[in-house]
Parts: structure tokens; sequence; C-alpha cells
């Protein structure tokens, strides 16, 4: 089917108290499986493309653009492509012409001043070449290999009031927020701030998202969505799952020499992950 897009899916699925689950993909292989997984589950899906993986991918963002979008205009549920936390101008600009209806624009580290500047020039060009905006208040903590922040670290939660005038002030059509997730856990055992949620979803017009949602347990993730999120962001859960089925094969066939075998298993497993956590955000 034609590809979707992420801002009607997001902006939709928080009239209904529902969330959107988008997944972050490396390969072709995160593609297929994500969207076999959405399949299975009969689900609209976000495929996700961060500025690190252009960065692993030597700097190109077009090659796995391209095959997610040939991947997604196959699939039988409704596919949408968002760039992720991106943090160089010069990668905003090449998202409308790659297939993407959204980006996600990572100012969340500079002073709020800082941020609100120039996240509002993101904002401003983005919506100027059809794209829906997503920016972050708060560090969730954890990317790039650093720890995640102490839960009541200054910075580390989003503050209702100021993401408020956050909001308005930059113009951007959803807001990450920082309720003591964190990205890149391989354990999941975050403890969700609920009641900062709920002044979240009150203070704010604007879809909430949740990043780093790898380490929240299934009855946190439902909780989050019924208190308002209606955007989550996957990644290391599947990059936890391939590579689990990929050792597991490799142990039981030391003299595996073909990809095809071991990324195959791979796939399987991040694809049946996929199910299992939209089937967990359709609980709430």
């Amino acid at each position: 089917m034609p590809l979707a897009r992420t801002g009607p899916l997001v902006t939709e699925a928080a009239a209904g108290r529902r969330a959107v689950a988008a997944f972050n993909i490396v390969t072709l292989e995160h593609a297929e499986a994500v969207i076999a997984g959405a399949e299975a589950a009969a689900s609209p899906v976000v495929l996700q493309v961060s500025e690190n993986t252009v960065a692993y991918r030597h700097g190109r963002l077009l090659p796995l653009a391209r095959a997610a979008v040939a991947a997604a205009e196959a699939a039988s549920v409704p596919v949408a492509l968002h760039l992720d936390h991106v943090t160089r101008d010069a990668l905003l600009r090449q998202a409308a012409d790659a297939g993407f209806s959204s980006v996600m624009y990572d100012a969340a580290h500079l002073p709020y001043e800082r941020n609100l500047a120039a996240t509002r020039a993101a904002a401003d060009w983005a919506h100027t070449n059809g794209l829906w905006i997503e920016a972050e208040l708060g560090q969730v903590g954890g990317k790039d290999g650093g720890p995640p922040r102490a839960a009541h670290a200054p910075g580390a939660r989003t503050d209702p009031h100021q993401a408020r005038l956050f909001a308005a002030g930059s113009g951007v059509d959803a807001l990450a927020v920082a309720i003591g997730n964190a990205h890149a856990m391989t354990s999941r055992t975050a403890a969700l701030d609920h009641a900062l949620l709920a002044r979240l979803d009150k203070a704010l017009s604007v879809p909430l998202v949740l990043h780093g949602s790898s380490g929240v347990p299934d009855g946190e993730l439902a909780r989050a969505v019924a208190g308002g999120i209606a955007k989550v962001n996957v990644g290391t859960a599947l990059n936890i799952a391939m590579t689990g089925a990929i050792r597991v094969h490799l142990d039981t066939h030391p003299d595996a020499v073909d990809a095809r075998g071991y990324l195959t298993v791979g796939r399987q497993a991040m694809a049946e992950t996929v199910t299992r956590l939209i089937g967990a955000l359709a609980a709430a």
C-alpha cells in the first residue's frame, strides 16, 4: 500500500488514547522484521532511521531509506518513515526527498533557550517542506554510550510548565518527554513516573512520545499509553532479539558461514518482538 504518514497515525492514536509503535531500524532485515511483526499484529507501524544509523552507513541516508520505502510499500498495513534524533541541519534537509514524512529534531542537550531557538528554526523548515516534527524536552539519557541520568538529576525529568511553553514557542507537532525512561537499556526495569505523565498530558495539547521504551516493562508501557503517550519508540529490544537468536544459531551451527541462515533467525526473532510489544501497547 502507499507509504503512510507519521503525523496522521500519531494524531489519530492520540485522539483515541492509543499509541503507535515506532521501531528503529539499522538493516533491511530490521525493516522486514518490523513490517512482518506489525502485519502479524494487524497494526500500523513507523520505521525509524536515526542519525547514528546514518553515520554507521557511512553517512549515507538514501540506501537504507530507499530499501525501507520499498519494504513499506509492499506491506499490508500502513507503514510510515521517521528520521530520528537529528542534530545536523544538513541531515534534516534530506528527509523530505528520501521518503520521510516526519523527523525528530534533537536539541535537548542544549540550554533551554538555545534548544527552543534551534527547534523553532527546524520546525519552521519542516512545516514548509511538509514534515511533521517531534522534539524532546528533558534529557532521557543513555544515548551514544552514556549512562542513563539519575531520575531526579536537574533536567532529567520534563517540567510540565516548561513543556507547555516549549511546545507553543517551538511549534512542534509532538513532544518526547522524560518520565524515568532511558535509551539503550538492556534490562526491562524502568519505572515510569505516571503522576508526572498525568501532569504533562494535562498541560500539553500535542501528542506525547516515549523514547527509550526497550527498558520499560509491558505493564508500564500499557499504563503510559493509557496516561497519554501516543508514540512509543523502540530500538534496543530489536537488537537484543536479533543478537540473541544469532548467537544461539551460531552456537548450534558452528560451521555455518551463510549469512542468510543466521540473519533469517535474527529477523524472525525481531518480528516476534515487534508483535509482542505492539500487543503490550494495545493492552492499554
